[in-house]
């Protein structure tokens, strides 16, 4: 019985390499297509509003949502405020968490005359996709999920709940319902991708088409994020819950008296070497992020000046790079009628694109009455 468990994963883990090697190779050829012509694509990304977005987040996805866009790639940017209750019991200050998410990407520079932001629960066609989905999946394709199996292991023996276990039908809805054709992922989110994928595969075969020769959802790809992963300040993973983090709002002195307190080591000789020491590397390239200087570089100029030396180098760095986009915060978190007035119109757009897929897939499913 061992033996046969053992080649099983074996096997799941080969297959699971070499589709991470073909994502990464498509991705290429995505990055290649978007130069050449960038108005084949559009983009959905986005953020559950759990709490408000951090360093990791701007360099892990949200400055490559900003170079997409400016790429002339049009790009649908989600506030997925229905997903905070698949893990939650209650919702807490979701609407100053929303509100805070949108100036985030504002600040950042989502230009909403480029791009459309929204948040889904204010886009009830887009949720009605969710009842002809369902019927495309089967409950053990859920469970197999890797982000509700690692979500049902942290509940400790608690049930999960009906919508935490349709999650990645939700993501599938989000992503079919407005045509996007690419999402920017990292290799852990390749699975909800292909679950989308599946979905859309499915509903041909089963319903057919409402326009001949013309599917009704395209067929997403995967742009296969492959940013550089910031620790926490603890040395951990980063993280809204821990309190590890430096979110984009903080001010300068927030920032340096979080910096101050980061996890380092006893060396003073500061060398770049994430394996052997990834809270010093972890400094060094954050570093690196803000300053374009490569992290040995930055290692090599502070020698011997110890951990001291490092923080001083990294705050400089993170002040300097976030002081526009914190000025910037600053001017439109205090205009909040400007904020709304930008959420309205990406719902407007979005229920408008949301209303003509839910109308083309009923007239696949022959329910026009």
């Amino acid at each position: 019985m061992t033996e046969i468990e053992t080649t099983a994963d074996r096997l799941e883990r080969s297959t699971d390499a070499a589709s991470l090697e073909r994502s990464r190779a498509r991705s290429l050829e995505i990055e290649a297509e978007i130069a050449a012509d960038p108005s084949r694509f559009r983009v959905l990304t986005g953020d559950r509003p759990t709490g408000h977005l951090h360093l990791g987040h701007y360099f892990g996805t949200i400055a490559n949502r900003v170079r997409l866009q400016n790429a002339g790639v049009e790009t649908w940017v989600l506030v997925a405020d229905y997903q905070v209750i698949t893990d939650r019991d209650g919702v807490g200050e979701l609407r100053e968490r929303v509100l805070s998410l949108v100036t985030d990407y504002l600040a950042v520079g989502i230009d909403p005359a480029k791009s459309t932001i929204f948040a889904h629960s204010m886009v009830p066609a887009l949720n009605q996709l969710m009842l002809p989905f369902l019927s495309l999946v089967t409950e053990a394709e859920l469970h197999r999920n890797p982000t509700v199996k690692a979500e049902q292991e942290a509940t400790g023996g608690r049930a999960l709940s009906g919508l935490l276990l349709t999650y990645p039908v939700h993501q599938a809805a989000d992503i079919l319902f407005c045509n996007a054709n690419l999402v920017p992922v990292g290799k852990d989110q390749l699975p909800h991708l292909e679950q989308a994928r599946v979905i859309a595969q499915r509903f041909d075969k089963r319903y057919g088409r409402a326009v001949k020769d013309r599917p009704v959802f395209r067929r997403p790809e995967a742009l296969l994020s492959e940013a550089a992963v910031l620790l926490g300040t603890d040395g951990q993973k980063m993280s809204k819950s821990k309190g590890n983090t430096i979110e984009l709002r903080m001010s300068a002195d927030e920032t340096a008296a979080k910096l101050k307190k980061a996890v380092t080591d006893a060396d003073r000789v500061i060398t770049y070497d994430p394996e052997g020491r990834p809270e010093v590397s972890n400094l060094l390239l954050l570093t690196s992020l803000c300053t374009g200087e490569a992290p040995e570089a930055i290692a090599e100029r502070i020698g011997d000046g110890g951990g001291g030396t490092l923080k001083r180098v990294v705050t400089e760095a993170v002040n300097d790079y976030f002081a526009p986009i914190r000025a910037r915060r600053a001017e439109l978190a205090a205009n909040e009628d400007y904020l709304m007035q930008v959420l309205r119109q990406g719902i407007e757009r979005a229920n408008e694109v949301a209303e003509a897929k839910l109308a083309e897939v009923r007239a696949a499913m022959q329910m026009v009455y």
